[in-house]
């Protein structure tokens, strides 16, 4: 180092830049998962078991998505200001604090007026109102986490670890939609007051994500890449400018090559799913007089939370090491193909609703076990398109279009299920949005090496 220069001391130990990445990924990713899929997929369940209508548990639950769209408004200060570290642990108990205010603000529903189905709305508004708050904390956690898995890890680590990122990220829906939701229900037989046994449900998830924000607190390492702009800054002795800064990494996102194929990919590839997410748990605990599969709780929690799940998880990782192995261009298509053609058996349930409980599960395990492995592709693309400076910001900017593209159709998913006349051709319709999805993955360029493991030469 040259002298006359004066260097700041770093707040970054080097006995703990690094550690095993095994030590912290799995549970990074399960605890991103935790909030994401109470706030987008528990509520659907808890609001559709208090009583609340198809259409809107997809309108309402919809609106609870749009932190993750407009989370590119903020990102850029996640990068200016403070670690990724810091903003991940902080976002972590803040979750927790907040899951516990949505359980003490269930309100306890009648028996007879949640039976009847017509429970309304405002019931639920401080509920919804602290929902909306846990997502923008959430998604601000997505934010850092993420980019804190790309500082930490180098490119063909990350390629590798994509499977594991999202093995865990799906072991959190296992429990989230599985373990809690089976809890759900055995509290509901045993307490005989849904609504009960739902908030204390929640306040066990609150528990679970405060225990495993204070271990990262100790766990995470501390890479030496994450340092704020702010920082960065102050280190060259320049005075730092939020709002210029802001614009910077906002704008050069837009300047990208093949932006705007990139940002029709990330909006039209999980078109179908959108949808189906939304009515897959009414369908399966709706009666059969009304078009569903009248299952209880507990069989909700085992075949879509479980079963359902694990086929997600298997799926992610074989994606995981196709992609690391022959790279995202030469699996682009199988993995399309898979995420499109496989939701064709909840067309096949929608008209065998009194199928038997294995083939429920079944096809459930195939529907999302094709989405596991097609989703790494979406999961590489975006990262590839991340690529370059502000990479942090600009992956929450392709996540939050991603977001977008599940928001718009998901809030019009009861709507449409509902003047279409049911489940039946309303899985007919979402199977027809497949086109979109082939027809967006055509378009899209791909380097053909991105996404290899890098061979060392010994």
């Amino acid at each position: 180092m040259s002298e006359g220069v004066k260097t700041v001391g770093s707040p970054i130990k080097p006995a703990v830049q690094k550690r095993n990445p095994w030590y912290w990924i799995p549970t990074l990713y399960f605890v991103e998962g935790l909030p994401y899929f109470a706030v987008n997929t528990i509520s659907v369940l808890m609001f559709k078991k208090l009583g609340m209508s198809n259409t809107d548990i997809a309108l309402y639950t919809g609106w609870l998505y749009l932190p993750w769209v407009i989370k590119p408004f903020w990102s850029p200060f996640v990068d200016i200001l403070k670690t990724k570290r810091w903003w991940t642990v902080t976002m972590q108990l803040v979750m927790a604090v907040g899951l516990a205010l949505v359980a003490f603000t269930i309100p306890i529903v009648p028996a007879a007026q949640i039976a009847a189905g017509n429970v309304p709305v405002s019931l639920f508004t401080a509920c919804l109102a602290i929902f909306w708050l846990v997502a923008f904390s959430s998604a601000t956690h997505d934010i850092a986490a993420d980019g804190f898995y790309m500082l930490a890890l180098d490119s063909s680590d990350q390629s590798l670890f994509v499977g594991i990122r999202s093995t865990f990220y799906r072991c959190a829906s296992i429990f989230g939609q599985g373990v809690l939701v089976v809890i759900a229900g055995l509290l509901e037989n045993s307490i005989g007051v849904v609504p009960l046994a739902w908030r204390y449900t929640i306040l066990i998830l609150a528990a679970l994500l405060g225990v495993v924000g204070l271990y990262h607190l100790f766990i995470l390492p501390h890479p030496a890449s994450d340092r704020s702009v702010e920082t960065i800054k102050e280190e060259e002795g320049v005075k730092t400018n939020v709002v210029k800064e802001f614009f910077e990494t906002f704008g050069s996102f837009f300047r990208k090559p093949q932006v705007g194929i990139a940002i029709l990919f990330m909006l039209f590839f999980r078109l179908p799913e959108a949808q189906l997410i939304k009515l897959i748990q009414p369908f399966l605990v709706d009666p059969l007089s009304a078009g569903g599969l009248g299952l209880s709780t507990e069989a909700v929690g085992i075949v879509y939370g479980t079963v359902g799940i694990l086929g997600l998880t298997i799926g992610g990782i074989i994606g995981g090491i196709c992609a690391s192995r022959g790279g995202l261009k030469k699996w682009l298509w199988p993995m399309a193909l898979s995420i499109s053609l496989t939701c064709i058996t909840f067309c096949y349930l929608s008209h065998f609703p009194q199928s038997s409980l294995f083939v429920i599960n079944i096809c459930v395990f195939i529907e999302q076990f094709g989405y596991g492995f097609g989703f790494t592709a979406f999961m590489l693309f975006m990262m590839y398109f991340a690529e370059g400076d502000h990479k942090t910001s600009h992956y929450a900017i392709c996540t939050a279009f991603m977001a977008l593209g599940m928001m718009l159709p998901g809030m019009a998913a009861g709507w449409i299920e509902e003047h279409l006349g049911g489940y039946k051709p309303f899985f007919w319709w979402v199977f027809a949005c497949n086109i979109a999805t082939l027809v967006v993955t055509a378009l899209i360029k791909v380097d053909p090496n991105y996404g290899k493991k890098v061979k060392t030469v010994k």
